[in-house]
């Protein structure tokens, strides 16, 4: 697979899902350092993991995050959620990730819930089975996405139609769902258009109204000098 230019994307969030000490047995003793477990994603179709080990923090953050950018895999969506079921194991943990209706949100565990969310998936269910080790629920759920294909891909290698390979009515479903979706993120995109229309450009702020309050204090001075002079006269 083709690896994703992450700077190509649009704005990439990050999400820490486990920061944990480490440590290391060596001739002179244990070495200790820090690791973490972090997921960036688009919220659009594009979601990646990484892990970063180091003295700090902060710079395992950091590691964790530039490795999640290069390990970055495109997830088929259908409308708000996903094609279809799908179950699957690494290590001692096992996912399974099943479709829902619109409007049921994210029900997930906290990895596999940021893995899904900055995937873009916004209705889903899901359950963990097995070791609740999250680096190994995260890399599970993964795997899943991995394996999902979308109807029309799978329609493509079987050489048939979306409706002759998922049934007639889910087609329309699948096709209405699609539309809604692109409703969604056009009135998204416009919202935060109008959002960056409304900001006051830098070094503008205010400048408008003070100028006219200055205005209006000159204004008032001179006619009160006005009226002095004419009642003196």
């Amino acid at each position: 697979m083709a690896r994703i230019d992450a700077s190509k994307l649009g704005n990439m969030e990050e999400i820490v899902v486990d920061v944990s000490r480490v440590s290391k047995v060596v001739k002179g003793g244990r070495r200790f350092s820090i690791r973490a477990l972090v997921v960036v994603g688009d919220r659009n179709g594009h979601v990646g993991f990484g892990l970063g080990k180091a003295s700090e923090y902060t710079e395992a953050i950091k590691k964790g995050t530039e490795d999640a950018r290069k390990h970055l895999i495109q997830v088929p969506l259908t409308g708000t959620t996903i094609p279809f079921m799908v179950k699957t194991r690494f290590e001692a943990s096992e996912v399974m990730l099943k479709p829902a209706a619109p409007g049921t949100g994210v029900i997930a565990g906290a990895a596999v819930r940021a893995v899904v969310e900055l995937a873009g998936i916004r209705d889903i269910l899901t359950k963990s089975l097995g070791s609740t080790n999250k680096a190994n629920t995260v890399q599970a759920c993964m795997k899943a996405l991995r394996e999902l294909r979308s109807p029309e891909v799978e329609a493509t290698l079987r050489g048939k139609t979306v409706a002759e390979v998922v049934g007639k009515r889910q087609a329309e479903r699948l096709a209405v769902a699609a539309a809604a979706a692109a409703e969604q993120a056009s009135a998204q995109a416009e919202r935060a258009e109008e959002a960056r229309e409304s900001r006051p450009a830098p070094g503008r702020r205010g400048g408008g109204r003070e100028r006219s309050e200055r205005g209006e204090r000159g204004g008032g001075g001179e006619r009160r000098g006005g009226s002095r002079r004419g009642s003196g006269s």
